[in-house]
């Protein structure tokens, strides 16, 4: 019985060691669900990819069983769900336990394709995006389709609608095309946290390629997503890819050719689009810290526990940004700080220095209550911060107002004349005849 605890002490210790740390944000336990083993091969390089950057993968097979945490801590960083067919994996890993997994902060990527279960499905709306509901659909291009050997296969689409974000996708340009064949998604208009990273052309549409069209297809145009990313509140990352082949070796490999165009490339865009892109979910890159953060009065280096309405206070903080090995300074000209108190009473922009440090110096409204120093910073493709600070603000003391205030020496005049005024008339009044 000591042996067990001993053991299961040691398991725990285990996992609380390796979860995830300030000191590097980076996901390097990903769980990794396939439909079947074929897959590991038939993707190698993508995976191969992610071990070379440092990541530990753990491969299962939608039937096997799948336990996300042990003893209530989680035992991975990120999950990858290959697995877009399987309607068995629900018996072993329902759709609550995914989006809890999220909702704790940990990031997902997830492939469909045209058969996409409704598992799939049900992440990816709870997710604020909704796959095409017609059975077997597919994006479609007659015009910016790529040349393959099939001829008259339009399902194979060759896009370069790329996100204009070097966070998200990395500062090298993406020049060749990346080859999809899947299902389209449309972003839920309510969700303002999910982004098309890339879009399919204006000429495309979502339906069945082996039947005829007899109705308008319900998705069509620039409106089809075939990659979406969301970044959540906590700052959770989720990919959400309309195809599982776009991540395949052979796609990786494969040279592409749009349909009109004179020029070929030797090799597709997927490769680079989809590492970049895996570096942005897993926090290898635009990843944001905010350290030391702190306010005094001028002249002074202390906190205080309380301010005085009037007082000229400085504020300041460090951000950091991983570059993927170290942290380095962020230089921004956009981060603001709110003083705060049912409304933003001060909006101050932070100077910087460029060196990471901001700072913002303002005097404190002639207001008293409990205040807040907020900082809410968003921009696209970094992780979110916000901070938050109360201090209280009091009045002056009735020992702390000026004995004598310039602006009411009328006063102070009116009052002393008429009691000089009162006095010569006293002394006339007794003492005259």
């Amino acid at each position: 019985m000591a042996n067990l605890s001993m053991i299961t002490l040691f398991s725990l210790l285990s996992i609380i060691g390796h979860s995830f740390s300030l000191e590097n944000p980076v996901d390097d336990r990903i769980l990794v669900v396939l439909d079947d083993w074929a897959l590991k091969s038939s993707h190698s390089i993508f995976f191969d990819s992610l071990q070379n950057r440092g990541c530990n993968l753990d491969f299962k097979l939608a039937t096997d069983k799948i336990a996300l945490q042990r003893y209530g801590q989680y035992l991975y960083d990120a999950l990858i769900l290959f697995c877009p067919t399987n309607e068995r994996i629900e018996a072993n890993l329902d759709v609550a336990a995914v989006l809890d997994f999220v909702d704790s902060g940990h990031d997902l990527i997830l492939a469909a394709d045209a058969s996409a279960s409704d598992w799939i499905r049900n992440i990816a709306a709870e997710s604020g995006v909704d796959f095409d509901e017609e059975s077997s659909a597919m994006v479609i291009d007659h015009i910016n389709y790529a040349v393959s050997e099939t001829e008259g296969d339009h399902s194979l689409i060759a896009s370069g609608d790329f996100i204009q974000s070097d966070v998200i996708l990395g500062s090298t340009k993406i020049e060749a095309p990346v080859l999809f064949k899947g299902i389209g998604h449309t972003i839920n208009p309510a969700n303002s946290l999910a982004l098309k990273v890339l879009s399919a052309s204006s000429s495309a549409y979502s339906a069945n390629p082996n039947s005829k069209l007899l109705t308008p297809p319900s998705l069509t145009a620039s409106a089809i997503s075939l990659v979406s990313v969301v970044q959540a509140r906590n700052n959770a990352r989720i990919m959400i890819s309309g195809s599982l082949s776009i991540f395949s070796n052979r796609f990786f490999k494969s040279s592409v050719q749009k349909a009109g165009s004179s020029n070929r490339y030797i090799k597709s865009g997927n490769e680079q689009f989809v590492t970049e892109l895996s570096k942005w979910v897993f926090h290898e890159r635009g990843h944001l810290r905010a350290v030391n953060v702190g306010h005094h009065k001028l002249g002074e280096t202390d906190e205080p526990a309380i301010y005085r309405i009037n007082d000229d206070l400085h504020y300041s903080l460090e951000i950091f940004e991983w570059s993927g090995t170290r942290w380095e300074p962020y230089v921004a000209n956009d981060v603001q700080v709110q003083f705060y108190m049912m409304s933003p009473y001060v909006l101050k922009t932070l100077s910087t220095d460029k060196k990471g440090h901001y700072f913002a110096r303002f005097k404190v409204p002639d207001v008293y209550g409990v205040f807040q120093f907020k900082v809410e910073y968003q921009r696209l493709g970094y992780t979110s911060l916000s901070l938050s600070k109360q201090i209280p603000v009091r009045p002056f003391r009735h020992n702390e107002y000026e004995r004598f205030i310039p602006t009411a020496f009328p006063y102070y005049g009116a009052s002393f004349s008429t009691m000089a005024g009162f006095f010569v008339f006293t002394v006339v009044y007794l003492y005259s005849k």
